[in-house]
């Protein structure tokens, strides 16, 4: 096992937004930006937790410095564009609900480390089976009190060996997955092209106006998590840090388009589906890594509880799915969370991967009537839930496309998805791209033996 202590720290920096024509940051203008619903709604889940691993040709001092050097002027030039990520989430007196601001001077909070472990890069940026602990050295803090949080904090840190990492930890109550890939996306771009100007497809869209909402949701929302709270207060400090108990490891599984290919045809071979409509690669990807995660949480049990139900929440990009549409590169939080469930029992039958996707299939299918449909009560529904039983959040999308975040050192050798957990698992596009599913969580050791053998798609 690598040894966390192995990271030193080196410095904490302040990055702020600068124009391109000019090093005076204070002639940025000042920006705010109101909390949408779908803002209120996450307003209290765990930060986002991103790490992105890049392999250097070799480990000269001189590389890394030149390399250290072009990431942090590439940052100041990206984060012109993205002014919010150098603000804070705070409530200003007398305002009805938090804010998204940004004053002039205001920057992102940057650890530069360094580890002393020649083997950490290679052990930490592998697929095999390891500690979640390993990961906590290299995920930066955010800023938080009773007041404000910051929005954004982001780590880089050098490997002995040639290898860097890129640690990115987001605000929830203003990043999604989507928009955070889009910021690294247009960091990258800039940092590679060595340009201070975006592509049209990476220049975010700011404008609250588009999100609507006519029976005030942010408040419904917003007014629950407080109802939640020890505090009554307008507080900001509002996750609690958990790790991991010494049971729990983390594990990378990937599929191929062929795992794919034949768990569809297993899916068609028990549901009926008309030529009209489409089985997804994400639905049997979903149906396969829940049947078997539900088997292998089981087995740790001794058996399947009969009568317990196994809740799945999807994630949904809703920003082609609002009515009226926003524009795609809408920056902030545009995703609805879906919940279903499935009965344990049913993944243990011989058409199980069926039945699951039947499931998945048919919760997707049931938002074209709308993705905000019942939107009052989703939170609500959280508290009623079975007792004892298990939910597994489904996060992140292949769709995303972050194995082309490319500084100019190169694809990523490894993504992690650092804020998954038990409950959770993430999902990305393959790295070598040849359009299969990579799959990252964690469980029990005794669980993920079990999963990794009913993983192998035969």
């Amino acid at each position: 096992m690598a040894q966390p202590d192995s990271i030193k720290i080196l410095e904490v920096c302040h990055v702020s937004p600068v124009p391109s024509n000019s090093p005076d940051p204070a002639k940025l203008a000042d920006f705010s930006l109101p909390l949408t619903f779908l803002d209120t709604f996450c307003f209290k889940f765990p930060p986002v937790q991103c790490l992105f691993f890049y392999h250097l040709p070799n480990s000269d001092p001189s590389l890394m410095s030149s390399t250290l050097s072009k990431l942090k002027s590439s940052l100041s030039l990206t984060l012109q564009h993205y002014l919010p990520l150098a603000g804070t989430l705070t409530w200003p007196p007398n305002a009805p609900k938090p804010v998204v601001l940004y004053k002039s001077g205001n920057a992102v909070f940057l650890t530069v480390a360094e580890s002393t472990d020649e083997h950490y890069f290679n052990h930490i940026s592998g697929d095999h089976v390891r500690q979640p602990c390993e990961s906590h050295p290299l995920v930066p803090d955010l800023n938080v009190n009773e007041t404000s949080a910051s929005i954004m904090a982001l780590q880089i840190t050098l490997f002995p060996e040639g290898g860097i990492c890129v640690g990115v930890t987001g605000h929830h109550a203003f990043l999604d997955g989507k928009s955070t890939a889009m910021f690294m996306k247009s960091w990258a771009y800039i940092c590679r092209e060595n340009v201070p100007f975006l592509l049209p497809e990476l220049t975010p869209f700011y404008n609250r106006n588009v999100v609507k909402d006519p029976i005030g949701l942010d408040m419904l929302y917003l007014n629950r998590w407080l109802a939640r709270s020890s505090s009554k207060q307008k507080v900001f400090d509002h996750w609690s840090e958990t790790h991991e108990p010494s049971d729990m490891v983390r594990g990378t599984f990937q599929m191929t388009r062929g795992d794919i290919e034949k768990l569809k045809k297993r899916v068609s071979n028990h549901i009926k589906i008309s030529k009209l409509e489409y089985l997804s690669s994400f639905v049997v990807t979903i149906a396969h890594v829940l049947t078997c995660m539900v088997k292998a949480m089981s087995s740790s049990e001794g058996e399947f509880r009969e009568s317990t139900k196994a809740y799945f929440v999807v994630g949904v990009d809703y920003r082609a799915r609002l009515d009226p549409p926003v524009p795609l590169n809408y920056f902030g939080n545009c995703v609805g969370s879906h919940l279903g469930y499935v009965q344990e029992r049913d993944c243990f039958e011989e058409d199980g991967l069926a039945i699951v996707a039947e499931k998945i299939r048919c919760l997707i299918k049931g938002l074209e009537k709308g993705v905000l449909e019942g939107a009052e009560d989703r939170l609500s529904k959280w508290g009623s839930l079975e007792p004892g039983a298990p939910m597994i959040s489904i996060t992140w999308s292949p769709k995303f496309g972050v194995y082309g975040i490319d500084f100019g050192l190169g694809r990523p050798k490894k993504i992690e998805i650092a804020s998954i957990n038990r409950k959770s698992i993430s999902l990305l596009e393959c790295r070598d791209g040849n359009e299969g599913i990579e799959v990252g969580l964690v469980l029990k050791k005794s669980e993920m033996d079990v999963f990794a053998s009913l993983f192998r798609i035969n």
